[in-house]
């Protein structure tokens, strides 16, 4: 996993299972910053920051998931000055991308 703000795209059954909501919880508990949505194509995406041992928390729980999901693989990258700009002060849902 990258040093600084991660970008995250999440595959499997991981839309219809509670993902975005528990992602959210478990970003506030670690005290994350970013943001996370659906996929037209069936994959979560989710771009985060925090301090490094809560960034590497949140990256693992991204590879598990709420119990009803079932996360088949995670493709973490840097994440780009666009979506570093994007991270506010909270971590929100966003609408789903086309």
């Amino acid at each position: 996993m990258p040093d600084g703000p991660v970008h995250l795209l999440i595959h499997g059954r991981v839309q219809g299972v509670g993902f975005r909501d528990s992602m959210i919880w478990e970003a506030a508990r670690l005290g994350a910053r970013g943001w996370v949505r659906n996929r037209a194509d069936g994959a979560v995406e989710a771009v985060f920051d925090a301090a490094p041992a809560a960034r590497a928390a949140l990256f693992a729980w991204a590879q598990r998931g709420p119990d009803a999901a079932r996360v088949t693989h995670v493709e973490a990258r840097a994440a780009t000055a666009t979506e570093i700009a994007s991270i506010g002060g909270a971590f929100a849902l966003l609408p789903t991308a086309r």
